[in-house]
């Protein structure tokens, strides 16, 4: 009798084991999950915290915490002017130095060049022209259209400012368009404007901006 009791007993101790152990895991495992949602849920809020107030561009969400090229190389809409970047060597400086405006040409821009010149400016013989060409559309500092609008009041209808090219570049409003006229006199209207990067801003433009 004791042996059967003493049998029965370990049984029942065997059995509250396993089941408390399988208890714990699923309560550890609940834990993990809950802990795994809570920090999607935080990256997801981080997310929209970082797009709030920066407008989509080429299809693609523009990110605060990325900087010009990261956020440039999302838009399907600046895929040349991303390869143009690569090709002159611009992205180390674009990606690290603070307080930039880029005046970015969308694809359609280079497509109405003539023809040939895209394919002319990538080739490497021809690298510090197309850096030239690239600098003229970048500005030392962070220029909203709050901003630039200021400056063309302050300058009765017309601003000017210093590219990274050493270049002058002129703005102007034309009814509710911000529009840009180049060295050669060639304008170009911004299409796209504030796109806040962790290093400076982004607007896109129509037409390439031609320096002297």
């Amino acid at each position: 009798m004791r042996k059967l009791l003493l049998a029965v007993f370990t049984l029942v101790l065997t059995f509250s084991f396993i089941g408390g152990a399988s208890a714990q895991d699923m309560k550890d495992d609940k834990m993990m999950k809950d802990d795994k949602m809570m920090k999607n849920d935080k990256m997801m809020k981080n997310d929209k915290m970082m797009m709030k107030d920066n407008p989509m561009v080429g299809g693609a969400a523009m990110y605060r915490n990325k900087n010009i090229v990261e956020n440039a190389m999302n838009s399907k809409d600046h895929t040349t002017l991303v390869a143009a970047v690569k090709a002159a060597d611009l992205v180390d400086p674009l990606m690290n130095s603070m307080a930039l405006t880029v005046f970015a040409p969308e694809n359609s821009a280079f497509a109405a060049l003539p023809a040939g010149t895209v394919d002319t400016l990538l080739k490497p013989e021809n690298k510090e022209m197309l850096q030239n060409i690239l600098k003229y559309h970048v500005i030392v500092g962070n220029l909203d259209s709050g901003l630039i609008m200021k400056a063309i009041e302050r300058g009765n209808g017309k601003a000017m400012f210093m590219t990274l090219s050493g270049e002058m570049l002129t703005m102007m409003m034309e009814g509710d368009k911000l529009v840009l006229t180049d060295a050669k006199g060639g304008k170009s209207m911004v299409t796209i404007a504030n796109v806040r990067q962790s290093n400076g801003y982004i607007h896109s433009i129509d037409s390439v901006l031609m320096p002297e």
